[in-house]
């Protein structure tokens, strides 16, 4: 790798860690407003040592690419079953810590704010059936607060949306 590879290769990173901790920071923040201290103080604390694998080794190498190959496909399963935030490490994302969970919907939505698309439809064409996501399961609903949490409503609050509202992009939009 060259050294102009090599910053742009660390450009990403750091970037893509900073959205994850920016993320964590508010999401645990409101937690720590509505009375869940440990949780909060430890999702931010999460954030802090997000992806902290991909400096080093197979993952530094290979993760952040550019091209599928197969050192690529080994990164990312060595990246996914080292690391707490993912599914993977704990063989369902049922399995997860509601932390974990946490940390995850920050991942989410800092990929989908990087490459421009939207993570709620991320969530529901891509994550739901990867994972076996069930909507009626407590991993479905958490998925749903949290992102509802980092997510801003910019026309009327969920909660006091009625019928004549329609979600879209996991925001409610009047009709």
């Amino acid at each position: 790798m060259n050294s102009k590879d090599a910053v742009v290769k660390v450009d990403k990173l750091i970037r893509h860690i900073s959205n994850v901790q920016e993320n964590c920071q508010l999401l645990g923040k409101k937690f720590i407003d509505n009375g869940e201290i440990e949780f909060g103080v430890q999702l931010i604390a999460n954030g802090q040592i997000h992806d902290y694998s991909k400096w080093k080794g197979i993952e530094f190498d290979y993760l952040i690419a550019g091209e599928f190959n197969g050192e690529l496909k080994l990164a990312a399963q060595h990246h996914s079953r080292t690391n707490p935030s993912h599914p993977e490490y704990w063989s369902s994302i049922d399995l997860m810590p509601r932390v974990y969970v946490a940390e995850l919907c920050c991942d989410w939505l800092a990929r989908a704010n990087e490459f421009g698309t939207d993570v709620w439809e991320y969530v529901e064409e891509k994550a739901m059936p990867r994972y076996s996501i069930d909507r009626n399961s407590k991993t479905y609903k958490w998925i749903e607060e949290f992102l509802g949490m980092l997510l801003d409503k910019p026309f009327v609050e969920e909660e006091k949306a009625d019928k004549e509202n329609e979600r879209v992009s996991g925001y409610v939009y009047s009709k």
